[in-house]
């Protein structure tokens, strides 16, 4: 198959890009700004173009724009920022696969689409719930609307905390930990979404190569942990204890919106659809992928 990826130089990018290529199927790269290698083509989601061309003969497109939810505290630029690097994208991309009658949209989203579940479990037919990240990721999956009209199978990923040895979470996790500094982050009972990065990238490839598949689907790893089960899992995996806890107030009043959805709050998802089509999990314990990603 031919797949464009947008997105491709991110962290879960870089890894799908390999994975894809590794399995026989031919990979481009959108870029922004002029294609300077074979496997590139431009594009420019501000300006509302793709260069001619760049999606011709494609089986399917994958889509992974979005700036870094967690790089830094929510101010109001900081948050239109977030919605933007989304939206513009999404829509200029999905706008491109109909024109281009690409067969497969793959677009980003994430489990912040529930809001903060609680203990309560969720799959893909939960309606979203509310807060900053539930906004964004509505919109966010509403912008591929173009592609679904045009006839595509569009695959929305609902993403939980990719976890990798070289990125993301545990970049910045580990060090703390491996200081004797780690810990819980308030009462611990709220639920951390993870899923491993080859399982992440495993499940990209998945929807792309699997026709039954469309709509919403939770990567998420297949046993949710709370926040005190996380800490302790990775505790084990450094090999250092983790007794401290960080006060809900304190993570309040440092990150503001930021710290109480992503932190004090979380979702208790699993991958229903994922399941219920045949695919495999590499890491079915956030044991499993801990001890994989700091080993490695």
């Amino acid at each position: 198959m031919r797949v464009v990826i947008a997105g491709s130089s991110g962290l879960i990018g870089t890894a799908l890009v390999a994975h894809l290529r590794g399995a026989g199927h031919e990979v481009l790269r959108l870029v922004r700004r002029t294609s300077a290698a074979p496997d590139e083509r431009s594009w420019d989601p501000p300006s509302g173009t793709v260069s001619d061309g760049a999606l011709d003969g494609a089986d399917a497109v994958v889509n992974l724009n979005g700036a870094g939810i967690a790089d830094r505290p929510w101010s109001g630029a900081r948050k239109q920022l977030l919605r933007d690097s989304r939206n513009v994208p999404t829509d200029v991309l999905a706008g491109a696969v109909a024109r281009a009658g690409v067969p497969v949209l793959v677009s980003g989203s994430a489990v912040g689409y529930y809001g903060d579940t609680g203990p309560v479990e969720v799959d893909e037919s939960a309606p979203s719930g509310s807060g900053f990240l539930a906004d964004v990721c509505r919109d966010w999956e509403a912008a591929t609307a173009p592609a679904a009209d045009a006839g595509a199978r569009v695959v929305l990923i609902r993403t939980g905390l990719v976890l990798s040895p070289s990125g993301g979470l545990l970049a910045m996790l580990r060090p703390l930990f491996k200081g004797f500094l780690g810990g819980r982050i308030g009462k611990g009972t709220q639920y951390m979404p993870w899923v491993s990065l080859d399982d992440q990238v495993a499940a990209l490839r998945f929807a792309v190569e699997t026709d039954g598949l469309s709509g919403p689907v939770n990567v998420t790893g297949p046993v949710p942990v709370t926040n005190a089960d996380f800490t302790r899992e990775l505790g084990r995996a450094v090999g250092r204890p983790a007794p401290f806890a960080v006060p809900a107030p304190v993570v309040s009043g440092a990150l503001g919106e930021m710290g109480r959805e992503m932190l004090l709050g979380g979702q208790r998802a699993v991958p229903r659809a994922l399941l219920d089509a045949g695919f495999g999990f590499r890491h079915h314990t956030v044991g499993d992928a801990l001890s994989a990603a700091v080993g490695s």
